[in-house]
């Protein structure tokens, strides 16, 4: 299997509501209370884990309240190359309703010095090489401006790592600039970067084209319960989940990008790239945390998931 670094410049310790039916204005009922420690890349890590691949985890993690990511880090076998940074990481609330429905209140994070940037520079050049590949996910902190990630990014790849993308606003700008091998926005967040809709088929291949061009080799865009589409050297593909009750839909494009990290990595065929990866993310909204808990469950689904040739619209 692969030796994988992962980049989360803001993590957070999440906690997962579930109520029924959220009332605004309104004393609320839980049902549950669940707490993560997370962050976009921390979770692709431990779906990556549970997948069989070698991880490191790094980015800024605040001074003052480290204890939830360094026993995940443990017991998960996790190499821990994250930069403490002063401060306390970031707490996010999510409140998850029982069709599905999720509302985030994210919280802003620590402010990240411009000496524990270098730092975080300077570690990366020691540990990148003889990693397979690099996801960098998430938002950017405070402190941390688009120019500088992207120079990370570039930095990264000049390391020789295939480069990995999954972020929003002006940090997806930024870094597609780079030309990183693979992206997967979602189709709001795509259209923002491109400053155009792409709600069609054919603004998403046309954005694709034009990505391809810059260097991105793969982009994945989410659509949630409507699926897949993936945009790439070879014929487009679009893959259709199988229906699921869904729990949470937190970590969802996560457990996707997880997947097609794995099976690209693996050499998988690409409509068996595609299915895997959907799969992996259906199993996801159907459980509170991250990663793959039930095997059986995941090859159930693998056969339930639709794929089939992009056609232009």
């Amino acid at each position: 299997m692969a030796k994988i670094l992962t980049l989360t410049l803001n993590p957070a310790l999440d906690l997962t509501v579930p109520l029924a039916h959220l009332e605004v204005g309104q004393v609320n009922r839980s049902e549950a209370m669940h707490s993560h420690a997370a962050g976009k890349g921390v979770n692709v890590a431990q779906v990556l884990a549970d997948l069989g691949h070698q991880l490191t985890v790094s980015g800024f993690l605040g001074a003052d309240n480290p204890q939830a990511f360094e026993a995940l880090f443990a017991s998960r076998g996790f190499v821990d190359a994250f930069i403490r940074v002063p401060g306390d990481t970031r707490s996010n609330i999510k409140l998850a309703e029982s069709d599905g429905r999720i509302t985030d209140i994210n919280g802003p994070g620590p402010q990240v010095s411009d000496a524990a940037q270098q730092a975080l520079l300077e570690r990366l050049e020691q540990i990148a090489p003889g990693h397979d590949a690099v996801v960098v996910a998430g938002s950017l902190p405070r402190g941390v401006s688009p120019e500088w990630f992207q120079a990370l990014l570039l930095r990264l790849k000049a390391l020789g790592l295939k480069v990995a993308l999954d972020t929003s606003g002006a940090a997806l700008r930024a870094g597609l600039a780079a030309g990183p091998w693979l992206v997967k926005p979602n189709t709001e967040e795509l259209a923002q970067a491109q400053g155009s809709p792409v709600v069609s088929v054919a603004g998403q291949a046309e954005a694709a084209r034009q990505l391809h061009a810059q260097g991105v080799e793969h982009v994945v865009v989410s659509h949630g319960a409507e699926g897949v589409n993936w945009f790439s050297a070879a014929p487009s593909l679009q893959a259709l989940p199988p229906k699921v009750s869904v729990v949470s839909t937190v970590g969802a494009g996560d457990s996707l990008l997880a997947g097609m990290l794995h099976a690209l990595l693996s050499a998988q065929p690409f409509e068996q790239t595609l299915r895997t990866a959907t799969a992996i993310a259906a199993l996801a909204v159907t459980q509170i945390g991250f990663g793959i808990s039930d095997r059986a469950q995941l090859a159930r689904l693998e056969q339930g998931v639709r794929v089939h040739p992009l056609i232009e619209q």
